[in-house]
């Protein structure tokens, strides 16, 4: 017997599931889509080219595995990867044949030699069919999303913290979304070096004598070369010094802001794991999501003794509890919290109102046995396919949005867009943006920055209800001017004798996601941006109006176009595409490409006849972009940083390389001018009106981040007990690191430990190879490819033990290729 047949036979590894599929020619293609769909991508996909999915006969290929009577299959690529200079200049992506074929033999009935699929999952977020190109807002006929899914019921299982790209896959994928939690959180602890050095740093500071703290010196300072410390906490010492010419009081000083750092990183949570969905949390789960949300206002006793109630609870209540078993429940409960006997733990419960205690406890119990109903995502999945109703929900998470966004296993939705900016958003926007200035200024001997680019994104806007928006205004020096009803109506400047400072320009660089779900915000900033330019206000106190001053001389249009994103209907920068094949050179041409899929202006004046779409202004870009000197971006969940997902170093980061493409050289390094990144962490810090937020740079965050997840061993072995989903997780953070370090910069010791942890680690290799032999293989690609590269500075010994592992990876994988014929 072949493999599949193996496989697929009772008792075979696919529970007697059967293979299935169809290879399909290009006139059946068109015999099912129709001539004028079909007409299209006979003109993207020539003949020479068809794109992937495509046998020696040059048929498309569909295949999956049959149980029952569910298909199970995998969505096809979107096809663009390999081809960096179409996505450069191709603005139309029409999906290429084979996954034309997929969704069209899906939707075709049985009689007709198709899948007959009355139904589709798509499982997990995102997919790419509510991408594809088409009417932004609502799909027409000629639109593709409408073309592959037709009237097929789309149930959409989507991450409960994602409601802005849900819009997008309700708007345009026509799906009834169910949401699925987030996975469980962890801490990042201190591990091996690190751990180390903070028993160092505890010892040197509580030790006496000078001999002993002489040698501590001298150990401390080469535990922080090696886990790279000294990027993030710089050594107090001037050109001509070095580490032993400082002071025992400037060392010290030293020492405890890096014993600051250290108690920062060990706190820091990150997503341990993965989420199984409908699966009920574990009690360590359900410590772990109620360590986070309430962080030091309840200890590790305190939290178990609310789980411990909750078990008890179940077990009493059930539907209607009775008085006796609730009321010893309750005296139980009320013991754990209150000491003392349980009469009087009761008693005091009764007769006082509820302390603060008692209200951490009610809100504990309630977060709790919202997390029991996990199970409800299956449920509601299985409710859709019957045809029932999924009550709606707000999307968010819990640690910013609190129990409004449980439980799960809902069709969660989004904000009213014309509230926003919120009071609370407005306030931290504008603290923000006040640290962002202040840190430019001091690395910049006093001067303000002339532009600024400000990332907005749909999902921070929705989650932290219009903080970038905020930050935007703030930077310019203007403000929300609210109706009676709280909707804001239009963004008034502030005069700049009351600002006391330039208005900056800013490139509002909007996602897609951002620029359709949003169009009032873009009409009200576009406005704003034009009064700027033609305020009665001296250019160089308004560098809005300076920078459109120039660009009017020059004949250009709309000089105060500010608001840049991909062409109409389409989304994304493609830069991941780019770095996920490999196939480009230098990174400067990540920065073109980036420009190239984000030249089209938005606002009240663009794209005329008074629709949404926009117009390409590729000179006002590039205008914008050479006097750029620093980038803002925002994060807003603890589950997706800079490091875990492709977007941020494909838009962040390429925009920040498409302005230093832009800049003179230095004469003293022979390179472009850096532009600094600010990034906010917008899922923690302060939160009072008083309170700095906290603004770091990129570099920093990324080791930061690092450090806390991707090196660590306990988020390691967390994704490796998730088998081919963890291991692919890991695969997929590898390529973000070539990312990042192709537009920014990441530390040498973080590819050195990242080789150590992954590939050179027999046990941890053997684990990743078996569950995944793609993810393995990409994984220690990646690693030479960084080294090839020049990003990553490593020994022959270990390059050639790399080389030797990826030749064994790649005979693995051709293996089972062809073990499938």
């Amino acid at each position: 017997k072949t493999v599949p047949e193996t496989l697929a036979a009772t008792g075979g590894g696919l529970g007697g599931a059967t293979i299935k599929g169809v290879d399909m020619t290009f006139d059946q293609l068109e015999k099912i889509m129709g001539k004028y769909m079909t007409r299209k991508v006979r003109k993207a996909w020539p003949e020479r080219e068809r794109g992937p999915g495509v046998n020696a006969k040059n048929e498309m290929v569909v295949a999956g595995l049959q149980v029952g009577n569910i298909f199970i299959t995998v969505q096809p690529l979107l096809g663009v990867e390999g081809d960096p200079m179409r996505l450069l200049f191709e603005r139309d992506l029409t999906p290429h044949p084979q996954y034309c074929a997929a969704y069209e033999w899906m939707r075709l009935p049985e009689e007709k030699g198709g899948a007959g699929s009355q139904a589709v999952i798509h499982l997990g977020m995102h997919g790419t069919v509510e991408w594809l190109p088409g009417q932004p807002l609502g799909n027409d006929r000629q639109s593709w999303s409408d073309e592959m899914l037709g009237s097929m019921p789309n149930v959409y299982v989507y991450a409960a913290n994602n409601p802005s790209e849900s819009i997008l896959a309700k708007r345009r994928g026509y799906g009834t979304l169910v949401s699925y939690n987030v996975p469980p959180y962890g801490r990042a602890g201190l591990y091996l070096e690190l751990a180390n050095l903070k028993d160092l740093v505890n010892e040197y500071r509580s030790g006496e004598g000078s001999s002993g703290r002489s040698d501590l010196r001298e150990a401390i300072l080469g535990s922080c070369e090696r886990t790279g410390i000294t990027s993030d906490v710089e050594l107090p010492t001037k050109d001509d010094e070095d580490a032993a010419d400082l002071s025992d009081e400037e060392f010290d000083a030293w020492v405890a802001t890096v014993s600051n750092y250290l108690v920062e990183l060990e706190a820091r949570l990150f997503s341990s794991g993965l989420h199984t969905l409908g699966a009920a949390p574990t009690d360590e789960e359900l410590s772990s999501y109620l360590n986070a949300y309430f962080n030091d206002r309840m200890s590790g006793e305190e939290i178990e003794s609310v789980i411990d109630a909750w078990h008890q609870q179940k077990e009493t209540d059930g539907k209607q509890p009775t008085a006796p078993g609730f009321l010893s429940w309750l005296q139980n409960f009320a013991a754990s919290f209150m000491g003392g006997n349980e009469e009087s733990s009761l008693g005091a419960v009764v007769a006082h109102d509820a302390t603060e205690k008692d209200l951490l406890k009610d809100e504990a119990m309630q977060i709790v046995d919202l997390l029991g109903k996990n199970v409800e995502e299956i449920d509601s999945v299985i409710n859709v396919l019957d045809g029932g109703y999924i009550k709606p929900a707000p999307g968010g998470d819990l640690l910013r949005d609190g129990t409004s966004v449980l439980p799960t296993g809902r069709n969660i939705h989004a904000l009213d867009p014309y509230r926003m900016p919120s009071a609370g958003a407005w306030a931290r926007g504008e603290r923000a943006a006040e640290e962002i200035l202040r840190q430019h200024l001091k690395a910049n001997d006093g001067a303000y920055p002339e532009t600024v680019a400000v990332t907005l994104w749909g999902l921070d806007t929705i989650k932290t209800r219009g903080e970038s928006i905020a930050i935007v205004l703030s930077l310019v020096g203007a403000r929300p001017v609210k109706e009676g009803t709280g909707r804001t109506v239009c963004y008034e400047l502030i005069p700049l004798n009351e600002l006391g400072r330039p208005r900056i320009d800013v490139l509002a660089s909007l996602s897609g996601i951002f620029r359709d779900s949003f169009a009032n915000v873009v009409d009200l900033l576009d406005d704003m941006f034009e009064r700027a330019a033609i305020a009665g206000e001296s250019p160089d106190m308004n560098y809005i109006k300076k920078h459109a001053m120039e660009l009017e001389a020059g004949g250009t249009e709309r000089p105060a176009a500010r608001l840049f994103s991909n062409p109409p209907g389409d989304y994304g920068s493609m830069v991941n595409e780019v770095i996920g094949n490999g196939d480009w050179g230098e990174s400067e041409a990540l920065g073109e490409i980036w420009k190239g899929r984000n030249a089209y202006s938005y606002g009240r004046k663009e794209g005329g006849g008074g629709t949404r779409s926009g117009t390409a202004r590729p000179e006002v870009l590039d205008k914008l972009l050479s006097t750029t000197e620093r980038v803002v971006q925002e994060i807003d969940s603890v589950e997706y940083g800079l490091t875990d997902i492709q977007e941020y170093y494909a838009n962040t980061g390429a925009l920040k390389k498409a302005a230093e493409n832009r800049k003179e050289l230095d004469s003293s390094t022979g390179k472009a001018k850096k532009v600094a990144v600010s990034v906010i962490e917008a899922f923690g810090g302060a939160s009072d009106d008083s309170s700095k937020i906290p603004v770091r740079d990129v570099e920093d965050v990324l080791r930061m981040e690092y450090r806390s997840k991707f090196l660590n061993p306990k988020w390691r072995d967390a994704m490796l007990e998730q088998g081919s989903g963890g291991a692919y997780e890991v695969s997929q953070r590898m390529t973000a690191m070539v990312g990042w370090a192709a537009t920014a910069d990441v530390d040498n010791f973080v590819f050195d430990q990242a080789a150590e942890r992954y590939a050179l680690d027999e046990d941890v290799a053997n684990k990743l190879q078996k569950s995944n032999p793609e993810a393995f293989k990409n994984i220690v690609r990646r690693l030479l490819e960084a080294s090839g590269r020049g990003m990553w500075d490593a020994d022959e010994e270990t390059i050639e033990k790399l080389k030797s592992l990826y030749a064994d990876a790649d005979d693995l994988v051709e293996q089972v290729a062809s073990s499938f014929g």
